[in-house]
């Protein structure tokens, strides 16, 4: 079983839901700052959003054995 996958997926699915849902304690995190700051907190949400679905994508590659860990 490949690990890496699986906390790939949870990572990328902890960092889509905390753009979607706009948690505060998410968006007002050290780097995520920086980020609100620069694109405005709807572009920090879409743009968390766009890094957890690769995120995703990419765990799921891993797990199928597409890709090499």
């Amino acid at each position: 079983m490949h690990f890496e996958g699986l906390i790939l997926v949870g990572a990328g699915l902890f960092t889509v839901a905390g753009g979607a849902f706009n948690w505060d304690w998410f968006m007002n995190s050290g780097k995520a700052r920086f980020f609100v700051k620069t694109l405005t907190r709807n572009g920090a949400r879409i743009m968390y959003g766009v890094i957890g679905a690769a995120l995703v994508v990419l765990g799921v590659l891993i797990l199928l054995g597409i890709v090499e860990s």
